[in-house]
């Protein structure tokens, strides 16, 4: 039987995936990659803990349904900055945008 531990398990092991990710790469696409992927394991905590503590209400995947809507419209937005800089500098890495500081 698959037991909460499992499940905190696996997220935190996703978690610690998509961190390395953002963190360690240079390509705003492999960034964005590494954001979703944490941000799926936080889904993973929510329905994992309201299976296991609280069965009878669906606060967790009402949660995890707010955060997968979040996502999308992060994803939008990020997604159609990087092709705006992949256009204007023929680069998607991040290492040379100081133009975007004030």
């Amino acid at each position: 039987m698959i037991t909460l531990n499992h499940y905190l398990a696996l997220s935190a092991l996703l978690f610690c995936i998509g961190l390395f990710g953002a963190l360690a790469k240079r390509n705003a696409i492999a960034i964005l990659m590494g954001i979703e992927l944490m941000l799926n394991a936080v889904n993973i905590n929510l329905v994992a803990f309201n299976f296991f503590l609280d069965p009878s209400r669906v606060v967790g995947q009402v949660f995890a349904i707010f955060v997968v809507v979040v996502a999308a419209a992060e994803v939008a937005v990020a997604l159609a900055l990087v092709i705006n800089i992949y256009r204007r500098f023929q680069d998607s890495s991040v290492t040379d945008l100081n133009w975007m500081k004030w």
